[in-house]
């Protein structure tokens, strides 16, 4: 200190911490003078106290003034070292860094300018103070005084300078720093940030693309940033950055990618479209390295499908593809089980496009990998039997192909099968609303018989006997009108003349027994007339209910359609087809014929169905059509006689010598076909339907009874005081005694 006291005059000492500008400029140009003859002189000893003197009773002082002048000395002070300067940085810059978080910002100002004016004069030799000064400028660049931040952009650029210049600078530890600063939201840090960023990369020495991992998200952080000039100068940097990446042979896609998924599911819209883009790319430019990220790229990019920006989804959808293209193996750790988790996952998105990509995947997986699929099936088909009750039918059509490649294997048709027959019975609604086009899609897809028995079996044994019946009704219904069943309803024709057709019958007429009408309709395709005559005639007041008639009603109009055409043929040879009439005849007695307007909606249609089979058997012309062309009249014009005089012995063959119905030869058995043993069955199995509607009904008027008892209580009570209230209860109490005891055999309307 005295070394120093002795060589700066004290009038310059005081002038240094003056109040006024100008003398404090003065008195550094003085001590800038002093400097320079003691660095002459080689004297270092004393530059050096002179700079502690600066430093300690002046920088440090607690009067801005003193702060102020001690800052202009030190500047003054490496003025003067000029070359020399270097070795006393040291204790030169320190103060100086300091200096820019004093309260003062007019002090802040002034080390701005102290230390522009240091590096000016020492230059690369700087470089060693980088990391320090760089947070303290990162922190000015949001300074509260314009004047402050103007003073340190001066700076700023001139650091760039010499950090571009030099081969001294450390990328390596500059990085951690960096990486620290980008996750701040002040708009000037991060234009700051922006811009040091663009510079290294513009340095062929600094390998920022080495480290673009480090600040890579932070970069995508401000693309939606609330600035639009903040939001374009990352947009530009993150351009710059993946043109590198086209062109370098070595990228670390991996840790990057974790990065980009993460983005596109950003709320952001310009965020998700980067995002997305630089995810395109590097599906095409990562090969091997993106092989264990694949499934959480599909994670991203599946949602984006469906994104509301059509920039998002092209990009999307291109991205898609390029992946499913790729050809990857499990043995160079491809994860199939990982992937199959995002598609399941996905196959909840409220979104239709996404869900249909989902399942493509999973389709894809099964053809390219179908072991380890099936090895995961456990975790995706429940999942998998949900989505079949889906609102998009292009949805369902999907997932019924991925059920049937899963299917091809027996023991998993069988669980497929079982599975969706265990949903039909739990989900009502499935089966109104999907049950006809997932049946019709896996007969395309498994081969309708196999199909078709497989069910059947499964319906032999059902104990739920309403299910059964409505089951069956509706396999029947499938069967009778889809055309992806033609080649089944011509199986089925064969029953009587050869035996794949007879086994087909066979195992579906055990099920089709829980539905009369669902035989007797079974029994006109196949043109077992007499035996559709027997069922007709074995049904008894039970089984003629609403749900009967409705039925009906459906196979009426069903005859009247070309899948029927046959049988309205064959009707031009009553003599020849004797039992067909009295089956029609049969089944046009079951129909009312007036419907009171008390009955139900679905009761009061069959007048319509009434009408449509009379009219088609009046059509029915009284003398046949015989093959060598020649009328033969019957015993009456009316074709009741036809019905009446027939002879049970008479053969029924066509022309080419086929049996045209079943009573050639033995009339109760047929082709293998023992008709009388299937209708036992077929009355056991509606018994068992009686049984169970008769205890459905005295649960149902024993909860009546129950309830009612119950109110007439309540208002016993209310009404106890008065004699003739008493009397009131007793006759309201008789009520539904009488009607519990209505008959089990009664219709319920």
């Amino acid at each position: 200190m005295a070394d120093a006291l002795s060589v700066i005059p004290a009038n310059v000492l005081r002038n240094l911490s003056d109040k006024l500008y100008e003398k404090r400029k003065n008195a550094a140009l003085e001590v800038e003078g002093i400097v320079k003859q003691l660095a002459a002189a080689g004297d270092h000893d004393k530059i050096s106290a002179v700079i502690d003197l600066l430093t300690s009773e002046y920088t440090y002082s607690p009067q801005a003034n003193h702060r102020k002048g001690g800052l202009i000395g030190l500047a003054a002070a490496t003025v003067g070292l000029t070359s020399e300067a270097a070795q006393h940085l040291e204790q030169i810059v320190p103060p100086v860094l300091h200096s820019f978080s004093d309260q003062d910002s007019r002090v802040r100002y002034y080390a701005c300018e102290a230390l522009y004016n240091i590096a000016k004069v020492v230059r690369g030799d700087f470089i060693v103070f980088f990391n320090q000064i760089f947070d303290a400028l990162c922190k000015l660049s949001a300074d509260s005084d314009a004047n402050v931040q103007s003073a340190a952009h001066l700076l700023d650029r001139l650091v760039k300078d010499i950090v571009t210049e030099s081969d001294q600078f450390s990328i390596e530890e500059f990085i951690p720093l960096l990486r620290e600063r980008m996750n701040v939201l002040n708009p000037y840090v991060r234009q700051f940030l922006v811009g040091w960023i663009t510079v290294l990369d513009s340095v062929p020495d600094i390998d920022m693309l080495g480290f673009l991992p480090d600040f890579l998200d932070g970069l995508f952080n401000m693309l939606s940033d609330s600035s639009h000039e903040i939001r374009q100068q990352a947009d530009s940097a993150l351009s710059e950055f993946l043109q590198e990446i086209k062109n370098s042979p070595s990228v670390d896609y991996g840790r990057m990618a974790e990065i980009l998924v993460q983005r596109a599911a950003s709320s952001d819209e310009f965020t998700r479209l980067t995002a997305i883009t630089w995810i395109n790319e590097f599906v095409k430019l990562g090969g091997d390295q993106l092989v264990p990220y694949y499934a959480d790229i599909l994670g991203a990019i599946l949602p984006c499908i469906s994104d509301k920006e059509e920039k998002i989804r092209v990009v999307a959808r291109e991205t898609n593809e390029e992946l499913r293209a790729i050809k990857a193996d499990p043995a160079e750790g491809f994860d199939v089980g990982a992937i199959l988790s995002i598609a399941r996952r996905q196959l909840s998105s409220e979104w239709d496009a996404t869900r249909i990509e989902a399942l493509h995947w999973i389709s894809a997986l099964l053809n390219r990998h179908r072991a380890e699929v099936l090895n995961f099936l456990d975790d995706i088909f429940d999942t998998l039997l949900k989505v079949l009750s889906d609102a998009s039918d292009e949805v369902v059509l999907l997932v019924l192909d991925v059920h049937a490649c899963i299917a091809k294997d027996p023991q998993h048709f069988r669980q497929l099968v079982v599975f969706l027959m265990h949903n039909f019975r739990m989900d009502n609604s499935l089966l109104e609303k999907r049950g006809a086009l997932i049946i019709r899609r896996l007969c395309v897809l498994l081969d309708a018989e196999r199909v078709y028995r497989e069910l059947s079996k499964i319906l032999e044994g059902e104990a739920d006997m309403d299910f059964a019946s409505i089951m069956v009704q509706a396999l029947n219904l499938i069967l009778l009108t889809s055309s992806e069943l033609a080649e089944l309803r011509d199986l089925l024709k064969q029953s009587l003349v050869n035996a794949a057709g007879r086994d087909l019958f066979l195992s579906l007429y055990a099920s089709w027994c829980h539905s009369p009408m669902a035989i007797i309709s079974l029994c006109l395709l196949v043109q077992m007339y007499q035996h559709a005559s027997g069922v007709i005639q074995s049904l008894v007041e039970e089984d003629i209910n609403v749900k009967f008639l409705v039925q009906l009603d459906k196979l009426i109009r069903l005859l009247e359609t070309p899948i029927f055409a046959y049988l309205r043929l064959q009707l031009l040879e009553p003599g020849r087809y004797t039992w067909l009439l009295k089956a029609l005849y049969g089944l046009l007695m079951l129909l009312p014929q007036v419907c009171p307007h008390d009955m139900p909606a679905p009761f009061r249609q069959q007048s319509a169905a009434f009408k449509i089979l009379r009219t088609r058997l009046k059509t029915v012309p009284s003398y046949s059509f015989s093959g060598d062309h020649q009328v033969k009249r019957t015993s009456s014009g009316n074709p009741y006689s036809q019905i009446l005089h027939h002879s049970p012995s008479g053969s029924q063959i066509s022309e080419d010598g086929d049996v045209a119905g079943q009573e050639l030869g033995n009339p109760n058995s047929q082709n293998g076909i023992n008709f009388t043993s299937k209708l036992q069955q077929f009355e056991q199995v509606q018994r068992q339907h009686r049984i169970h509607t008769r205890e459905l009904a005295h649960l149902r008027n024993t909860s009546t009874s129950t309830s009612s008892l119950k109110e007439v209580q309540r208002s016993e009570e209310t009404r106890r005081p008065t004699s003739s209230s008493s009397t009131s209860t007793v006759e309201v109490n008789r009520m539904p005694s009488r009607s519990s005891r209505k008959g089990p055999g009664q219709l319920q309307l």
